[in-house]
């Protein structure tokens, strides 16, 4: 029984509480959640990218979310602490959700990975992988995977435990597209691998920025190629009354 409870009872619990703050705090820009179980209290870290979201007005929100984790998983003693997300780039479960939001916005997928891939490069990371597969294509097209990568990135043995990774399911009309983001921070050290520069392709280093509003350049573009008129232009406003 006791086995049970350690093996089975303890990990199943900690997935439930992770996955009702995920579904809680998600506009509040959660990038992680840490559960660590003591004899006197259970340490519950959350990185955030807004913590005043989280926190409330005289800590109003933080109470209410501690009562509901107490009396729902039946969890004694819960204590609830926030930290501030200084770069977002460098959170799996952020660059996941971003890439999401732009897929489903319409974006060209490729284009918002190089782009992401560039980012998060550019932040420091010293290796990341993001992998889209599902139906990429037109709707009916067969189910497919794009994969970009760069810098070191170990994937068996006790280095891969370095990495952080997420994964976010992005709903389209053509079908449903996983996203699997793996980061690398920097500071990472390997046993096996010394820390160098990572060089981007050129294909990605030239990458556009997907976040941009693509109307302003849109507009931009019409009043540059619009030829000049050859007469002058009517003044706004009704026309006169005429018998």
């Amino acid at each position: 029984m006791i086995y049970q409870e350690k093996l089975i009872e303890e990990p199943f619990s900690k997935y439930q509480v992770m996955k009702f703050l995920e579904k809680k705090l998600d506009r509040a820009g959660l990038a992680s959640v840490d559960i660590q179980r003591t004899p006197l209290v259970t340490r519950i870290t959350l990185e955030v990218t807004n913590p005043a979201r989280i926190i409330g007005k005289r800590g109003r929100l933080i109470n209410e979310l501690t009562e509901t984790i107490k009396h729902e998983f039946k969890i004694e003693n819960p204590q609830i602490s926030v930290i501030e997300v200084r770069e977002p780039f460098l959170e799996p479960r952020m660059v996941a959700k971003r890439a999401s939001k732009y897929i489903e916005m319409g974006k060209k997928v490729r284009a918002v990975l190089h782009y992401l891939l560039r980012e998060v490069i550019r932040a420091g990371a010293l290796g990341a992988e993001i992998v889209a597969a599902g139906k990429i294509g037109a709707k009916g097209a067969r189910a497919k995977s794009l994969r970009v990568v760069a810098g070191y990135i170990p994937k068996a043995g006790e280095p891969a435990r370095l990495i952080r990774c997420a994964h976010i399911s992005a709903n389209t009309r053509s079908g449903v597209i996983g996203i699997l983001v793996r980061i690398v921070p920097p500071g990472t050290v390997f046993p096996d691998k010394k820390a160098t520069q990572v060089v981007l392709p050129k294909v990605i280093e030239a990458a556009t920025d997907v976040s941009a509003p693509p109307e302003a350049k849109a507009t931009e573009t019409k009043t540059e190629n619009r030829p000049p008129s050859r007469f002058p232009s009517r003044p706004q406003g009704r026309a006169p009354y005429r018998r």
